[in-house]
């Protein structure tokens, strides 16, 4: 399998290459700057100048994409869009490391995580900017994609435990009623989703048992 990890270079892209790497497959890692992340192969390119010549071939293009300050927040739909124009009309399915703060937290899925009480305020730009790109992608019928939230406590040096729990659009808590999953557990998820292809057009969440 082919495989292409855009912004391999951050936390989650390199934990993501580096388990691509482990199950054998074909890895490429697109950067703007010097690659940091463990695949051999590289295309040294900023995200939003991605043309459909650069991602051809690719069974699956990982979006790794992150962006926290406040100008660069509006980059979440604007680079998931360039992605999206690049890959569309393709077989290429594209898999985007998605927020958690958009998920529901009601059967009626009138309620996200980010709506509660509790969430942080300093969270909420992030969390609106990564709900309104979700929600433009899922106008996008032209693009094989799938979003993956994690859990809400998304922990960049968290302990691979090497096993997690698969879950929908609504948040959902482990046996110790905690939402909290590793980049490495995350990364697992995300290649498992790429050898499997199960969830076309859908966005999926998952959380450490």
């Amino acid at each position: 399998m082919k495989i292409a990890v855009v912004c391999a270079n951050g936390k989650a892209g390199k934990l993501i290459v580096d388990e691509a790497l482990k199950r054998g497959m074909d890895v490429t890692a697109v950067v703007r700057g010097e690659n940091r992340s463990a695949a051999k192969k590289v295309i040294q390119k900023d995200i939003l100048d991605l043309k459909a010549e650069d991602l051809k071939g690719f069974d699956v293009v990982v979006d790794a994409f992150g962006a926290w300050t406040p100008d660069t927040l509006p980059m979440h739909s604007t680079s998931l869009k360039a992605l999206c124009d690049a890959l569309s009309g393709t077989e290429t399915r594209l898999l985007v490391v998605g927020g958690a703060g958009s998920l529901f937290t009601n059967p009626e899925h009138t309620a996200t995580v980010s709506e509660a009480p509790n969430f942080p305020d300093a969270f909420k730009p992030l969390a609106s900017a990564m709900a309104k790109a979700l929600g433009e992608l899922r106008q996008r019928t032209d693009v094989k994609w799938t979003y993956i939230s994690p859990a809400g406590d998304f922990q960049a040096e968290g302990v691979r435990m090497g096993k997690y729990i698969l879950a929908g659009e609504e948040l959902k808590l482990n046996s110790k009623g905690e939402s909290v999953i590793s980049y490495a557990d995350y990364a697992i998820a995300m290649i498992d989703e790429a050898e499997k292809g199960n969830h076309i057009r859908q966005r999926i969440s998952v959380v450490a048992e």
